[in-house]
């Protein structure tokens, strides 16, 4: 499992310029994994989204409207 350090670090990673400019100097091959791992890494995001919208709205009233409450 991902860590809060581990997120706060790519995070950091990616505000700071540091991979904008990794990338720029990369070879072809790191930068299609770069593009990637920033692919999955949006894949990954829309995932916790949708998981976060679950867990905030389960057993609510406002979860059985969206068809994520009991059942």
């Amino acid at each position: 499992m991902i860590t809060e350090k581990t997120l706060r670090e790519f995070q950091e990673y990616m505000q700071s310029g540091r991979m904008a400019e990794d990338f720029e100097y990369a070879g072809e091959e790191r930068r299609m994994e770069m593009l990637d791992l920033l692919e999955q890494f949006m894949d990954v995001a829309e995932i916790a989204d949708e998981t976060a919208t679950k867990l905030i709205f389960k057993n609510s009233q406002l979860g059985e409207m969206f068809g994520t409450g009991p059942r």
